[in-house]
């Protein structure tokens, strides 16, 4: 019987899976550039497409430089090798002709919570950070300021003036999906309409992506007033660190902390100690190669080698698979889930990491491990519990529309949002969204472990108490004996389900 272990929240649990469940693990790290830098700085003089930075720049312009804050993976890294790539793109700007002082980074968050002191310092390394003259600027989704750049679909392309009253756009991210990073990133230097506007089928797929659709619209549409290029990263899988190293992709790292003594241990810590401990793991996050070109070309690429290098194959869809949800959010700042966001971090990212086939048949049964507490930090998610006061209520998808729309005119949400302190009032809408094209799909979600009944059931779920429960459950749900697969995660890795050899063990 494979024993597998899962993150629910901060708490490490061990799947006692059937014997025949197929336990989906991503192949282990390639092998990483040994100088991001260096490989950045060739790849914007020798694009995919399009002439070299230094062709594109007016000596003595001004350059405004793209970078979204580092949601994914998730949970992420202490050193991130964005702040190498960004660095790279600086110097390489100043080597164009651009002095730093006439380089503005703008941090371009879109619906999360604007950005505060501590999440800018990590942009860049802090030997680096102490010398940049230049200005940073965190992107304002309800400043009154924005500039018309057209529409794409009915859709309104307020962008921030940074991104047209300037002589270059430079976008520089990582290839994590079709919505994140690449002209995406430029999505999130716009207004809230587009960026709640930016969704998909699949995060990997561009076909049946209005959100990737809509990013390549605006790129264009900039790209008639000003030289827009992009800078995108292949990222490799985390690694862990010491006893945890080679976790999930190797069979015996799993078995490892499934016996482990630590694992216990841990898990008689408080709630608050565990989440310090996991978010304290020197996790290695490294690069595989660098691309340059126009965002989508730049971007496309680095996403289709990402994938080849990442991603597990899957033969055919399951009756039923189980992920584990991890202590924090994908939103910055990095916060406890609520229910909301812990639907949309297993429903809304790791159910959507699929190319050719959605990874679980027509009906079946997704099990998301984690504890549902109906919590919400002070202030910053005030958002998500009005929101989620909404779900409870049991309000139709007309009233919903209508709840939205008000939220989007709420003065005291959106100076929350303005002075730093709240999301947008459109996030919790966006973020339910995402899990949306799973839900569509699902006869059933499970939450295994469930502590809170009352708030799975107001989002429609199935509570239970524990995995063992949860198998059983997919198994009548699937008339019998029921296909299982374990998602040995996270980090999140992309599935590729289709008749090819699997990776699955």
């Amino acid at each position: 019987m494979p024993r597998v272990p899962l993150l629910a929240g901060s708490r490490v649990v061990v799947v006692n899976a059937p014997d025949d469940a197929l336990v989906l693990r991503p192949p282990p790290p390639r092998e990483a550039i040994a100088d991001v830098g260096a490989a950045v700085r060739d790849a914007l003089r020798f694009p995919l497409s399009g002439g070299p930075l230094e062709a594109i720049v007016p000596r003595g312009g001004r350059a405004t430089i793209v970078v979204e804050p580092p949601s994914l993976p998730l949970p992420g890294a202490q050193h991130d090798p964005r702040q190498e790539a960004l660095a790279a793109a600086l110097d390489e700007l100043a080597r164009a002709g651009v002095p730093p002082e006439r380089q503005t980074i703008l941090v371009a968050g879109g619906l999360g919570r604007r950005a505060g002191q501590r999440d800018l310092e990590a942009l860049l390394a802090p030997a680096l950070a102490r010398r940049f003259r230049g200005k940073v600027v965190v992107h304002d989704a309800e400043d009154p300021a924005l500039v018309e750049a057209g529409e794409h679909e009915g859709v309104a392309l307020r962008v921030s003036p940074l991104l047209v009253d300037t002589d270059v756009v430079l976008c520089v991210s990582a290839a994590e999906s079709v919505v994140h990073g690449g002209p995406a990133s430029l999505l999130g230097a716009c207004g809230a309409e587009a960026g709640r506007a930016a969704t998909a089928e699949s995060l990997l797929e561009t076909a049946g992506s209005p959100g990737w659709r809509l990013s390549v619209g605006l790129e264009r549409a900039l790209a008639r007033r000003v030289p827009v290029v992009g800078a995108s990263l292949v990222l490799n899988h985390p690694r862990l660190p010491g006893g945890l190293r080679g976790y999930p992709y190797e069979q015996g790292a799993l078995e490892q902390v499934a016996r482990s003594r630590r694992r216990r241990a841990f898990s008689l810590l408080p709630g608050p100690a565990r989440a310090a401990v996991l978010q304290s793991l020197p996790r290695e996050l490294t690069a595989s190669a660098a691309f340059a070109g126009p965002p989508s070309v730049a971007h496309a690429e680095a996403l289709l080698r990402g994938i080849a290098l990442r991603s597990a194959r899957l033969e055919a869809p399951l009756d039923a698979l189980v992920v584990g949800i991890p202590w924090k959010t994908p939103h910055q700042p990095r916060e406890r889930p609520n229910p909301v966001s812990a639907a949309a971090v297993g429903l809304g990212l790791a159910l959507r990491l699929w190319r050719d086939a959605f990874p679980l048949v027509e009906g079946g049964t997704a099990i998301l491990l984690h504890p549902f507490s109906r919590r919400f930090s002070h202030g910053s998610q005030q958002p998500y519990r009005a929101f989620f006061g909404l779900l409870r209520d049991g309000r139709a998808d007309d009233e919903l529309a209508a709840a939205e729309r008000a939220a989007a005119r709420d003065g005291a949400a959106l100076r929350a949002y303005r002075e730093g302190r709240s999301c947008h009032p459109l996030l919790p809408y966006a973020d339910w969204a995402s899990c949306a094209p799973a839900l569509r799909r699902l006869g059933a979600v499970v939450v295994a472990g469930c502590r809170d009944h009352q708030a799975a059931r107001a989002l429609g779920f199935v509570p239970t108490h524990g995995p063992a429960a949860a198998l059983e459950m997919a198994d009548g749900l699937a008339g019998g004996k029921a296909r299982i697969g374990i998602l040995a995660a996270p980090p999140y890795f992309p599935l590729e389900v289709g008749a090819s050899e699997s990776s699955a063990e």
